[in-house]
């Protein structure tokens, strides 16, 4: 008999959430706390959505994605996790950017850029702090006209290899554009220069075995491979149910994490929702999405220190937001990875990430998307020897994935590595004033993109929640 994962679930929760990225797992972790019966439901075996990894034989672990965050995040771990996970949230400080415009080498700080500013490229320091002072701040209020580009345009005229230096991290962590509204870009900008980047210490199993310890301390039942097929929603427009693994399940509101297209448009469905809403959830533009190399070197193998933490390498002319999509890869970012990263461990880790278009690989048969792949990890590796000479000698363990990998594996639309345009934020605040008790929390908008934003919006939407369920709850 196949494996019930439903058994011994309750016919009825206050809330359920749907999918488990940090998002998800926040707002089931804070409404937990404050005494809500929550049901949290993932359809793949384990939990983290993107946050995830994935382990390989010989003992290989790898981490999906860039881990890189600002260091807010450890004051939102500290307050809405625990202290023991804010405590393992450490700085990156080697950051790299080889390039045919510039060589560089940065703690990824206001100080430090504004000292590479001035030093490097000659930019007045007034002019320096004034853009500083312009992109701290913004905020969601702003006015949404104004582009990245005349941003930059306004300070930097003219000075590509500046905007390369600045934008090209951001593009890296996002998937954002110059055309895109400039307070996405401001915003996480400034967040990244309070005091650099950090990432978690012991890996992203690690990150997520302590979460899910903290959740299930709070009550939360957690649901893997229970994929949602259905939010039932009253004839009132109010959340009733939602149906999983061919069972319903009655609820008083429900938190999706998945993608806020797909929870309207398929979920919940469009007859539940106003025309002029339902067209406002089409117009949603996807972002982009990632390909990525895993590389392992054999254990006890490692690579100098000197290689740094973070290394941003690009071969093409210029800042060039086509050329960073293209198949034809001319810009990496190297992760690296040393044994610090997991303690205990003797494996050296290097993960290649390159952003890419869907279309470019959806139409691949099996033997053209499999040389693809190849043609990949073989480029990248050339890449690599610059930095880590014969890693081919040294190499125990390479592989590759593309959008498709992670269209399979999250259940993405289009497997969108970096969520939706910043439209879609409002589609997903809006949402609750079009079915009532229903909540989004994911990745919309650039802004709410990466770790810290996902923790955050958790907790915003967490509120919502808890004002919904009980009117007279305090605000967090």
């Amino acid at each position: 008999m196949p494996r019930d994962f439903l058994k011994d679930a309750r016919p009825e929760y206050d809330v359920v959430v749907i999918g488990s990225g940090l998002a998800g797992l926040t707002t089931a972790n804070i409404l937990a706390r404050q005494g809500y019966q929550v049901l949290l439901l993932e359809h793949h075996y384990q939990l983290g959505g993107m946050a995830t990894w994935f382990k390989r034989s010989r003992g290989h672990i790898f981490d999906i994605s860039l881990h890189g965050f600002p260091a807010g995040m450890i004051k939102s771990c500290r307050k809405y996790w625990t202290q023991e996970i804010a405590d393992s949230i450490v700085p990156l400080t080697g950051i790299r950017f080889e390039n045919p415009q510039f060589s560089l080498r940065t703690t990824f700080t206001r100080e430090d850029f504004t000292r590479i500013l001035v030093e490097k490229f000659q930019i007045a320091p007034s002019v320096v702090h004034e853009f500083f002072d312009t992109a701290r701040g913004m905020n969601f209020f702003d006015d949404q006209v104004r582009t990245t580009r005349q941003l930059f345009d306004q300070f930097f005229p003219g000075r590509d290899d500046v905007v390369r230096m600045l934008m090209e991290p951001i593009t890296y962590a996002n998937g954002s554009t110059l055309e895109d509204p400039a307070i996405t870009y401001g915003i996480v900008f400034s967040n990244f220069m309070q005091k650099g980047v950090y990432t978690f210490q012991g890996g992203t199993d690690a990150l997520v075995g302590k979460m899910k310890s903290e959740l299930i301390r709070n009550g939360v039942d957690l649901r893997i491979r229970t994929l949602v097929e259905k939010i039932e929603i009253s004839p009132d427009r109010k959340v009733q149910a939602v149906v999983v693994n061919g069972r319903r399940i009655a609820c008083r509101a429900v938190v999706s994490n998945s993608n806020i297209k797909s929870t309207i448009l398929q979920l919940a469905g469009q007859e539940n929702f106003d025309q002029d809403f339902v067209e406002r959830t089409r117009a949603i533009r996807l972002n982009n999405s990632s390909c990525q190399v895993y590389i392992a070197l054999r254990p006890g193998e490692g690579f100098d220190e000197d290689a740094g933490d973070l290394l941003f390498h690009s071969e093409h002319s210029g800042f060039d937001i086509e050329a960073m999509l293209s198949r034809n890869v001319s810009s990496r970012t190297f992760s690296f990875y040393y044994p610090r990263t997991r303690p205990g461990s003797n494996r050296w880790l290097i993960v290649s990430s390159t952003n890419a278009n869907y279309s470019d690989w959806a139409s691949l048969n099996e033997s053209e998307y499999s040389e693809a792949k190849a043609d990949l990890i073989r480029s990248t590796l050339d890449c690599l020897e610059r930095y880590v000479p014969d890693v081919r000698a040294r190499l125990d363990h390479v592989e590759a994935a593309t959008p498709r990998t992670f269209e399979h594996y999250t259940r993405h639309l289009a497997g969108a590595s970096f969520g939706t345009k910043f439209e879609g934020l409002q589609v997903s605040r809006d949402l609750p004033q079009q079915v009532g008790g229903l909540f989004h929390a994911g990745s919309v908008g650039i802004i709410m993109s990466g770790w810290l934003g996902a923790v955050n919006y958790g907790v915003i939407v967490s509120n919502d929640a808890d004002k919904y369920l009980s009117p007279s709850a305090a605000v967090l």
